[in-house]
């Protein structure tokens, strides 16, 4: 992917909800906080940073792997993000841990050992979320073996 520049569109809707439009055949999107300040209508921003990170980890996983010709399908992400507060006592988002799951056992899959070492520094999104949240990433293969 060469440089780009990529635009979203909000526009209020009603207090925190907000319609998220992303441009050309992409679905809009609502976004909305949580009760009490929302009424927790869509995905919060929270919800959507861990989403994006997730959604970027699983590509790159799943792109390392193709590049070799495996097929580790189906993919699933669990990711949590731990919101606490600041040393200012500001609410942030001070971790995120992603959980990948491959499709199929590991010993099904060539190349392993040398896509889960570089997997991750392919991710734009958790590359650069990275800098300012800690992030930890482990990987499981179907059985529920620990990979990373």
């Amino acid at each position: 992917m060469a440089d780009e520049l990529v635009r979203v569109d909000l526009t209020q809707l009603e207090d925190y909800r907000f319609a998220v439009r992303f441009g050309g055949t992409v679905p809009e999107l609502v976004a909305d906080e949580p009760a009490p300040m929302g009424k927790g209508a869509g995905p919060s921003p929270v919800q959507l940073l861990a989403a994006s990170v997730g959604n970027c980890l699983s590509d790159s996983l799943l792109f390392a792997l193709r590049k070799f010709k495996q097929k580790p399908e189906p993919i699933g992400c669990k990711v949590e993000a731990q919101v606490g507060r600041s040393p200012e006592g500001r609410l942030r988002v001070l971790t995120i841990k992603a959980s990948l799951t491959l499709g199929v056992p590991a010993a099904s899959l060539e190349h392993l050992d040398r896509v889960l070492g570089q997997f991750e520094a392919f991710c734009t999104v958790t590359q650069s979320v990275g800098q300012g949240i800690a992030i930890s990433v482990e990987v499981h293969d179907s059985t529920g073996e620990r990979l990373k």
